[in-house]
């Protein structure tokens, strides 16, 4: 009889913390769709005050670099609100979108690129080397699970 006792107290424990993780995942998808928004108002300020506003001279006066650094941005938390979703449908965290969006994050890093003021290559080298690495061994037995 004391086991069940126990055993209803661990279940009811678990269900909490359930519910919590529930509640953290929603939290986390309203404040990314407010990031998300934010960031594609933040880009089209930026293109629309360089495009219709400032007096054209034949080139964006805000870096190309920049503007693709904020494109990737969008998309990043777009990734991000994919693997939230993702756990409040299957309650599991989808390790191949995580490995894809650090991916995306780091591709960023390289497109936005200035050697003058960011360094060596290295670094983001290995980075990529490990995170494709990676996403190939997750896609691989993915792939075998599902058949």
């Amino acid at each position: 009889m004391r086991q069940i006792a126990i055993a209803s107290k661990d279940d009811s424990f678990l269900s909490a913390i359930s519910k919590v993780e529930n509640i953290v995942s929603k939290v986390m998808a309203i404040a990314l769709v407010l990031i998300i928004f934010v960031a594609l108002f933040d880009l089209l300020r930026v293109l629309i005050v360089d495009l219709f506003i400032n007096e054209p001279k034949g080139f964006l006066s805000v870096p190309l670099l920049k503007i693709f650094g904020m494109f990737l941005n969008v998309l990043i938390a777009l990734e991000l609100m994919e693997n939230v979703t993702a756990y409040l449908k299957q309650h599991t965290i989808q390790l191949e979108l995580v490995v894809v969006t650090a991916l995306t994050a780091v591709a960023r890093k390289i497109v936005i690129f200035d050697s003058k003021a960011d360094g060596d290559l290295v670094g983001l080298a290995v980075a990529v080397l490990s995170l494709s690495i990676s996403y190939w061994i997750v896609r691989s037995q993915n792939k075998l699970h599902k058949h």
